[in-house]
């Protein structure tokens, strides 16, 4: 094949990659526009964790913030194992068991939630924000406890991290 039988097919390449890349772009500007607390940069940071994100449509995308979520309760709650496993202090393994069940949940929630994206109709873009939105209050009821029972939360980063995703997938679900 020569130079000039290739051309057609790179510049059709690269209007791909550029439509592509323009989706995530499009769906993070105005993420980062009105979530300054957490911006632009943590959103495209955020999507370079899945290659497939680069081909991805908004849809795409959601899915993908959500098993990205999904994973990321997931090792929270083998973290909290861990930590419930070497932790002597009742006080701190109370808060442990607490964040145990809501991450749990959480997981289960992130799981509905991809079944509903995935599903594209209306109701099952709405089961998927009322997911999103239940998982979103993992890391503050997680919070919550430690704060009531006066003791300093081992799993502050997490609930923080987690916070910030969920907050990017639930902003581009409730978009489509």
């Amino acid at each position: 094949m020569g130079p000039s039988q290739a051309l057609p097919g790179l510049v059709l390449l690269l209007l791909l990659v550029s439509s592509s890349a323009s989706v995530l772009d499009d769906t993070c500007k105005p993420f980062g526009a009105n979530h300054k607390d957490i911006g632009y940069d943590y959103c495209i940071k955020f999507f370079q964790a899945d290659k497939g994100s680069a081909t991805a449509d908004k849809r795409g995308l959601a899915v993908i913030a959500t098993k990205i979520i999904g994973a990321t309760a997931a090792s929270t709650n083998k973290r909290i194992a861990a930590l419930k496993a070497s932790v002597k202090d009742k006080k701190v393994r109370s808060g442990l068991d607490d964040c145990d069940d809501v991450y749990s949940e959480a997981v289960d929630e992130l799981d509905a939630a991809v079944k509903g994206v995935e599903a594209g109709t209306p109701q099952g873009l709405q089961a998927a924000v009322t997911n999103l939105s239940g998982a979103m209050d993992a890391p503050q009821t997680c919070e919550t406890g430690f704060q009531e029972l006066g003791v300093t939360s081992p799993l502050a980063a997490e609930d923080s991290e987690f916070t910030r995703e969920v907050s990017v997938a639930l902003v581009i679900t409730s978009s489509l």
